[in-house]
């Protein structure tokens, strides 16, 4: 019998990384030097937020995704830690709310005004204390809302209620204490029951995030875990790490059984340590190295051999840490199912990667963009904490359908709030909440009408009708028409290219016709 390679179908095979043009690309920007190994970058589809250097403190930058180019060195910032900010993390059920942890042992959470960032920010919406040590991880909860978790070099997890009336918040909800040294990584199952942990006591944990309650421990003496991922619900851990000899390794547990591994794979002698991002949607894994330019990617199937190796996009620019888009701000015009934003030191650059599936048509391919979860909660925190467990709420990416937005509620419990805070400490009213404010009072009902029949495109809304009646109300309009004005641009841009390429295949049709 021959021998005849196994070939093993699939649509993604052939997904290919295009790096954004320098036009796209946010240059200019003060990358902190930390070595803490996190992203160091945030992304949803309104704004992009990074870890700067900066003196005397901690504080990062956050501008709007449309605004690219070179990037104002005086730009302000949201500089309220009193150390270096070691990891963000936007809310994913609410885009302009952002929460920070530092060295000076707190989280804090922040709200970003509609139109970005005009004035430093310096106080927070939420400060939470109860480490006392440095804070390096924290990570909302993927189906409740305003539940977020963090952990600290004293070993400890925290989880927090955010619904707390309180502006300054010293009592976690819960207090996990099973670790034994510092907390490498976190990640949630699909409806944010389960709840793994890598440590540097060589360990991976799974637990039950809601009370803590120990499921699974389990170790392999070949292999050091510092990223974990749980996949969905496929019932498997994705960890990466290094081997005993110090090369970069990944491996596959069983949920079920964190005894042994099912799989064990070496990758390469680099020092770099292995970001891993999983698409369940996809069922596509990522894999980005700390200061390298690599970014490989695999398919993932509940079967033996369990990983397949699809391609890997490289590049001559390092980096040191990556933000990803949510899915429902990709382009599904273009193929894209997935978007990295690099955080290139050498250049001070942050570069946008698409990851792009080859197609010939431009309509909407409903195969490659199931269901995804949406940003509406499917949980208040008060329901989660009582013990009510529920899966994502889906949203279709198809071009007109309609875009989830938060709760009115939510939005109007949160001003008021905010509104409470600003009149007990009358020092401390915002630029940004006034203008909030004025723009509330004047367009809320015609917001509310047109919503519904407005077209939104990557999760940006179209400037509002209301003529300004003051400077600052001018001048938000101008920012908006021009971020309107460039996106235009961008998408004449893309149909003249089209044009040209059908008059190509016209012309062609027409000399072989002739010919014949």
């Amino acid at each position: 019998m021959t021998w005849r390679p196994q070939y093993r179908s699939s649509k993604f095979r052939h997904v290919f990384g295009k790096a954004a043009t320098k036009e796209n690309c946010f240059d200019g920007v003060p990358i902190t030097r930390s070595v803490q190994d996190n992203h160091f970058c945030a992304v949803n589809p309104r704004f992009v937020a990074v870890i700067t250097e900066c003196a005397g403190g901690g504080a990062f930058l956050v501008l709007s995704v449309h605004h690219t180019g070179k990037v104002d060195p005086h730009h302000p910032r949201v500089s309220g830690h009193r150390g270096n900010v070691l990891d963000i993390k936007w809310n994913p059920f609410n885009d302009y709310c952002i929460a920070s942890c530092s060295e000076d042992t707190t989280v804090k959470v922040w709200e970003i005004p509609p139109h970005g960032v005009l004035k430093t920010l310096t106080v927070p919406w939420k400060e939470l204390q109860g480490h006392s040590r440095r804070v390096g991880v924290i990570e909302w909860h993927p189906t409740a809302n305003n539940i977020l978790f963090s952990t600290a070099y004293d070993y400890q997890v925290m989880i927090w209620n955010l619904d707390s009336p309180e502006q300054v918040i010293k009592n976690p909800v819960r207090t996990i204490k099973h670790h034994t040294d510092v907390v490498l990584s976190m990640s949630f199952n699909t409806d944010g029951s389960l709840l793994a942990t890598t440590c540097r006591d060589r360990k991976i944990r799974l637990m039950e995030a809601r009370s803590g309650n120990m499921l699974q421990e389990g170790s392999c003496k070949t292999h050091k875990a510092s990223k974990v991922l749980i996949l969905g619900n496929m019932k498997m851990i994705f960890t990466s790490g290094t081997s005993r000899y110090n090369s970069r390794q990944i491996v596959l547990w069983d949920q079920d059984d964190l005894s042994t591994p099912l799989l064990e794979e070496n990758l390469d002698g680099s020092s770099g340590l292995l970001f891993p991002f999983y698409d369940p949607d996809t069922h596509m894994l990522y894999l980005a190295g700390k200061g390298d330019g690599s970014i490989r990617y695999y398919e993932i199937s509940s079967e033996k051999p369990y990983i397949q190796y699809l391609m890997e996009y490289r590049s001559h620019t390092p980096q040191k840490g990556m933000g990803v888009m949510p899915k429902r701000g990709l382009d599904v015009s273009s193929c894209e199912v997935f978007r990295f934003y690099k955080v290139v030191t050498v250049k001070s650059l942050i570069e946008p990667v698409s990851m792009i599936v080859p197609r010939r048509s431009e309509s909407y391919q409903e195969d490659i963009y199931p269901m995804t979860a949406s940003n509406r909660p499917a949980l208040t925190a008060d329901e989660w904490l009582s013990g009510v467990d529920k899966g994502p709420i889906l949203m279709s990416l198809k071009p007109g359908s309609e875009l989830m937005e938060p709760p009115s509620e939510t939005k109007a419990l949160a001003n008021s709030v905010d509104a409470r805070r600003s009149r007990s400490r009358p020092g401390v009213l915002q630029l940004s909440y006034i203008q909030d404010q004025q723009e509330a009072k004047e367009t809320s009902d015609q917001v509310e009408d047109d919503r519904s029949q407005m077209p939104v495109i990557n999760g940006e809304d179209l400037a509002l009708c209301s003529p300004p009646r003051t400077e600052s109300e001018l001048r938000l309009k101008f920012l908006k028409q021009q971020e309107e004005i460039r996106r235009l641009r961008e998408l004449l841009n893309q149909r003249e290219v089209r044009v040209k390429q059908l008059e190509l295949e016209i012309k062609n049709i027409k000399n072989s016709q002739t010919q014949s």
